[in-house]
């Protein structure tokens, strides 16, 4: 194709596009005779009356719909193309805004945070940790690290990059002076260390029979801290119900055992999610995949 048969079809996209050949040649930065010089030499060529015309506005012709869906197409793979080369030469430069759950946060993504820094001097990081759920749009942030299902707010793309278990657990110190739980109805008898959002208690979660079955039995000991619970646990203060990620070294050294494991909820996952963005800048897109990378085939706290 020669190049004036392509800005031609660019002409005739974007005057579809703006409405009108003035608002199109102000987009591609030509004159507006320009622009209907080009549609004309197009329809010419082609044989085919493209565009319907009058002082105020354009309407495409059946041919003209045909052409424009093609043409969007390809001119849509050429930009692509273009933003896929560009990609490549670039690094992640700028501030990366990202808000993070407390415990993981803290525990296994400041890591990988540190590690960006490292590999890219131009990039700098702004890390809220929070276990309030971010607006991420309203709020200006690139992408927040999640855990659970999705819920559906079609402003946001989501990526799974690990599971994490939820795990009920007690020391050894705590199950000595303590009968151990046979079913999760035996937890009321126990002193249970519960995690408080938003000024409530978080209930545990359990499948009997196949059934889900939520329980809250509190105790003398309440906390917004899942790592002050992780400790408390081990201090033989009463039973706990965890993340995987932050229990597992523990239960690897028998400092914490593992308690109703058959009656446990499935593992759920742990996502990033950023804005809905067609093309995604080289910090976002790149951290994000250098996790996944670090984080696979299985995340940190999974390995011996």
């Amino acid at each position: 194709m020669e190049l004036h048969n392509l800005n031609d079809i660019a002409a005739f996209v974007s005057s579809v596009n703006a409405g009108s050949f003035t608002a199109a040649a102000k987009q591609l930065g030509l004159t507006r005779s320009a622009v209907g010089k080009s549609i004309v030499r197009l329809e010419a060529r082609l044989q085919v009356r493209l565009l319907n015309r009058t002082t105020r506005s354009l309407s495409m012709t059946d041919d003209g719909q045909i052409l424009y869906e093609r043409c969007v197409g390809v001119l849509q793979d050429l930009d692509d193309v273009e933003d896929a080369l560009a990609f490549r030469r670039s690094t992640p430069s700028g501030r990366l805004r990202m808000s993070l759950p407390v415990a993981l946060g803290r525990l296994h993504v400041l890591h990988h945070i540190q590690c960006c820094l490292e590999d890219w001097p131009s990039l700098g990081i702004d890390a809220t940790f929070s276990d309030r759920l971010v607006d991420l749009i309203d709020e200006g942030f690139d992408l927040a690290i999640r855990i659970g299902p999705p819920k559906e707010d079609s402003r946001l793309l989501t990526r799974t990059v690990a599971y994490q278990q939820m795990i009920t657990c007690a020391s050894p110190k705590y199950l000595a002076a303590h009968p151990t739980p046979q079913t999760p109805g035996d937890l009321s008898a126990h002193a249970c260390l519960h995690f408080v959002s938003g000024g409530r208690l978080l209930p545990w979660n359990f499948r009997v029979n196949d059934q889900p079955v939520s329980i809250i039995h509190a105790g003398r000991l309440q906390m917004d801290s899942a790592e002050a619970l992780h400790q408390s646990a081990i201090a033989g203060l009463g039973i706990a119900t965890l993340p995987s990620y932050v229990i597992n070294d523990e239960l690897r050294s028998g400092k914490l055992v593992q308690l109703l494991a058959e009656y446990a909820e499935a593992a759920e996952p742990i996502r990033v999610i950023y804005p809905s963005k067609r093309h995604l800048s080289p910090k976002v897109r790149l951290f994000i995949d250098k996790l996944v990378e670090a984080w696979s085939p299985c995340p940190p706290w999974e390995r011996r």
